[in-house]
């Protein structure tokens, strides 16, 4: 892998973690079996133990070993982002150290959350995980749960730090995305109901996580709007949205898996304690699926 002269563009799908039954352990092969699924559907990218990976309730060893399957069976068929968070900086640099010598394109790096810092001492963290490794690095703003929030010009100053390269901004803002694109950050869109938005105001790609339900789809509208077929992408949209806008308002993870569960890929369901949709919620998530292109 390691592209370092190629810019990222195009899906990524920061890919669920499948658990067995009891969900007492990571099913390896049924992940490879999903990761397979992804890459056959023409996904660009594969981000691993990313919050739809679940990666708050997987143990250190468990995120080492899964970063390592992923890595393994990938072999270069699609660029792969790490997600390489943790609170301290010295473990979230020992993640990403085991991520660059798996081979990963990029590093997706939150700051540290709960209580976190400030920005000045976000920026340290940043600039203390870019000079422990050579790879590119993606920040990654959702202040909604890290509790910081990365605004456009503490992101610009992010991007003078030499291999911070990218930003997966989740704020669900699309001003706040237009200013960025504006500013010359190369944007990843995490929020699943602005994906053809943010494509259409120049974000170089999507970081979706309804793409492991709809992949196909998924990537077919990327491939109509780099090809500036927006007629055909805003028709194709308009089948996605309502199942990317139950996901996006509902509880997100367990409304992903139970999304792909429902459309023929195998994906379980959710660690405990996090819970399943519910029946109204699944018949809600049935309705809004009854959009969706074959």
């Amino acid at each position: 892998m390691n592209h370092p002269d190629t810019l990222m563009t195009g899906v990524c799908t920061p890919i669920c973690t499948v658990f067995t039954e009891d969900g007492g352990r990571i099913d390896e092969r049924r992940q490879t079996r999903h990761l397979d699924n992804l890459l056959e559907a023409g996904v660009d990218i594969i981000c691993v133990c990313g919050g739809t990976g679940e990666f708050s309730f997987l143990t250190r060893a468990e995120r080492l070993r899964l970063t390592a399957l992923v890595a393994r069976h990938l072999a270069g068929q699609a660029r792969l982002i790490v997600h390489v968070s943790a609170v301290m900086t010295e473990e979230t640099i020992e993640y990403a150290r085991h991520a660059e010598d798996l081979g990963a394109d990029c590093l997706l790096v939150l700051p540290p959350y709960f209580e976190g810092p400030t920005l000045e001492g976000t920026f340290e963290h940043y600039e203390k995980v870019a000079d422990s490794v050579a790879v590119d690095i993606m920040a990654y703003n959702i202040p909604v749960h890290s509790g910081i929030d990365l605004d456009p010009d503490f992101v610009c100053r992010l991007m003078q730090i030499p291999n911070i390269r990218y930003l997966k901004d989740s704020t669900g803002d699309f001003l706040r995305i237009q200013r960025l694109v504006c500013a010359g950050v190369r944007v990843f869109n995490g929020a699943d109901p602005l994906m053809l938005h943010s494509l259409m105001a120049g974000a170089a790609g999507c970081f979706w996580g309804t793409s492991n339900a709809i992949p196909v789809q998924a990537a077919t509208l990327h491939a109509l709007c780099a090809s500036g077929r927006w007629t055909d992408a805003i028709a194709l949209w308009r089948t996605l949205f309502p199942v990317n806008d139950f996901v996006w308002r509902g509880p997100f993870n367990p409304s992903v898996k139970a999304l792909g569960n429902m459309l023929g890929h195998d994906l379980g369901e959710c660690r405990r304690p996090v819970q399943p949709l519910t029946h109204d919620q699944h018949e809600a998530l049935g309705n809004a699926a009854a959009s969706l292109q074959p």
